[in-house]
């Protein structure tokens, strides 16, 4: 089997346990994490009704000017703190967190730990 298609698969394995565990309602919405080589991005999405309640990505433009590189640990940051502010401001202060296909560590890790430490308890 191709390597790329093997690491392909592990990751969509990965993805759909994490996904089967982790359902957002209305009271504790799910916040999942999206990270390429060059963005990161991340959304509080409630599942029983099927909509993002608020979101920041690395590539929204009032956010673009204050970030120098999005895809690196500060800019995962950044990220968080300001989803966390946002979700606080729509009245969120509990979400179930979603790492996706991705490992716990580096950008995914720094993402949640701001989170964490801007007031969101997940």
């Amino acid at each position: 089997m191709n390597k790329q298609k093997q690491i392909g698969k592990q990751k969509q394995r990965r993805k759909f346990n994490v996904r089967n565990r982790v359902r957002g309602d209305g009271e504790r919405p799910r916040m999942s994490v999206f990270r390429s080589c060059a963005h990161v991005a991340c959304q509080v999405i409630d599942d029983a009704t099927g909509k993002t309640l608020v979101s920041a990505s690395t590539r929204d433009k009032e956010l673009r000017t204050q970030i120098k590189y999005g895809g690196n640990c500060d800019a995962a940051r950044f990220i968080g703190k300001v989803v966390a502010e946002r979700a606080l401001g729509a009245g969120i202060k509990a979400v179930r967190f979603d790492r996706g296909c991705h490992k716990y560590h580096g950008r995914v890790a720094a993402l949640a730990d701001a989170a964490r430490e801007a007031g969101l308890s997940f």
